[in-house]
């Protein structure tokens, strides 16, 4: 029972923020997208792709309204899913985004450009406002963040296109092999036997 909430609980934030075709419909620049069934089938290659390609603007963008546009247009070059690559740009978020910019921080600064990392402690435990980070980012730490947010949305894009893979693509597998072998199954009962069945069925 306890194990089945951690999926349920992740299945409900995914589903919740998934953007529908009528979202997309709805903006001009990812209209034409609502009509490419293509990019909202879950196959094995397009889930793990829509991963990456959430993950990446995800965490490189870091503004929620262009966040899903972006995915959404990144998805047709990439050929990934639209709903997931939306629903992985909702990890980064007011929670988290002063985590990814201090993580882009300290990698800019160990890359060699400079980042004051005692001012970002300062301003999580304070709790500054959104106004504040974004004073804070277009300061002379900006091309530290920039450079530590390319490589942080490049290595988790990478990792999630693995995970994603590891786990979607056996999934894929075990429900194909249960199509085919329901197929099989109706395929091999004898004309007596579905006869019988249509007609208990019909009774």
């Amino acid at each position: 029972m306890t194990g089945s909430r951690p999926k349920t609980w992740l299945a409900d934030l995914i589903r919740k923020n998934m953007p529908t075709r009528e979202t997309l419909e709805g903006n001009r620049w990812t209209r034409h997208l609502a009509v490419r069934h293509e990019l909202w089938r879950f196959t094995r290659r397009s889930v793990p792709r829509g991963v990456a390609v959430g993950l990446l603007v995800g965490i490189f963008a870091l503004i929620p309204g262009i966040q899903i546009v972006g995915a959404a247009l990144l998805c047709v070059p990439a050929r990934g899913n639209i709903p997931i690559a939306a629903a992985m740009t909702f990890l980064s978020n007011p929670a988290t985004t002063p985590l990814i910019l201090f993580i882009s921080a300290v990698i800019g600064t160990f890359l060699g450009f400079k980042a004051d990392t005692a001012t970002i402690y300062a301003m999580i435990e304070s709790r500054a406002s959104l106004g504040e980070w974004a004073g804070w980012f277009f300061s002379d730490a900006a091309p530290a963040v920039l450079v530590g947010l390319a490589v942080l949305s490049v290595v988790a894009a990478s990792v999630g296109y693995l995970l994603a893979s590891w786990i979607w693509r056996p999934i894929v597998a075990r429900r194909r092999k249960r199509r085919l072998h329901a197929a099989l199954t109706r395929h091999h009962v004898p004309p007596a036997a579905r006869d019988l069945n249509a007609e208990s069925g019909a009774a």
